[in-house]
């Protein structure tokens, strides 16, 4: 079994939902463990039990098509209704952590707003930074729709192949005087003939996120880098950075949303940037690591299946 079989085999073993592999004729290709222990008669080779796509059998499937090497399958998703508890709790905490994130720019701006009412201020420079702190809002704002709309399926991440170093290219040249200001070299290298099954929209949006990543907290006098090639039957996005770096315990962390390293924590970025890149990824088929260490820079790997 090749590397990113056996991963994909400990993924689904792993995973804490009851998740169920199916072919196109509804035999069970694969199970996780919480499905095989929780549902009866569910066996790989075999029809997947009566009444558990439909919900007849009490669980609530979601259902995913994809194909994989010209072979139609389908994830299914199976919960049942007290699962909608814990649904709850992590909307909740979400909810909360985006009025977190919204009030502080707000009181910051209010506070500007009290400023501008005292005699001797400078209302032009207080303007500007009352502008700042609505376009950080603006940003936290879209973001969390963007992300909301990929969740949802609205957003739609793959239509065909693209070219990869054309996007990346005008990336780095759109962000080139930001990169500047912050003291981080960028540069782009890669094979012009690699493509991606994926829109050029979606793909801006990856390279755009790791870039930023890097001129927000590299530090000044990094090199930041995007690289795109091709390894075995893979296509390798690569953003790698000699900065700073983070925490090798961050490392694993760094795809949540809102959250931020020691560094990051005092900066102007909204915390979900690296949350939308490992969503593309995902919902592209693909997967997201992160390596690195204090000191010793880092560097984002976005691996997607060949076409």
């Amino acid at each position: 079994m090749d590397p990113d079989a056996r991963r994909g085999r400990v993924l689904l073993e792993e995973s804490r939902e009851a998740v169920v592999v199916l072919d196109e004729l509804d035999r069970v290709i694969g199970a996780s463990r919480r499905a095989r222990q929780s549902i009866d008669e569910l066996r790989e080779g075999e029809q997947i039990p009566d009444g558990l796509l439909s919900g007849a059998a009490g669980a609530i499937p979601l259902i995913v098509a994809y194909e994989l090497g010209g072979r139609r399958e389908r994830l299914v998703y199976l919960s049942r209704s007290g699962d909608l508890t814990a649904y709850e709790e992590l909307r909740a905490g979400f909810t909360a952590v985006v009025s977190h994130e919204l009030r502080t720019p707000l009181a910051r701006l209010l506070s500007l707003l009290e400023l501008a009412t005292l005699p001797g201020e400078n209302i032009a420079e207080l303007v500007d930074r009352a502008r700042s702190e609505v376009e950080q809002i603006r940003e936290l704002i879209d973001e969390v729709l963007f992300l909301s709309e990929l969740e949802s399926g609205t957003r739609v991440v793959a239509l065909g192949a693209v070219p990869v170093l054309p996007e990346l290219e005008a990336v780095a040249e759109e962000l080139g005087e930001r990169a500047g200001r912050a003291g981080v070299d960028l540069a782009v290298v890669g094979d012009a003939e690699v493509e991606l099954e994926i829109r050029p929209r979606m793909l801006r949006v990856i390279a755009l996120n790791l870039a930023e990543n890097a001129i927000r907290y590299a530090g000044p006098g990094a090199s930041f880098t995007l690289a795109v090639e091709r390894e075995q039957s893979a296509i390798v996005l690569r953003g790698t950075d000699d900065g700073v770096g983070v925490d090798e315990t961050d490392l694993s962390r760094l795809f949540e949303r809102f959250f931020r390293a020691d560094r990051a924590r005092a900066s102007r970025g909204t915390g979900l940037g690296l949350a939308i890149v490992k969503h593309i990824v995902t919902q592209a088929g693909g997967t997201v690591e992160a390596r690195g260490g204090r000191g010793a820079g880092l560097e984002i790997n976005c691996v997607f299946p060949a076409p």
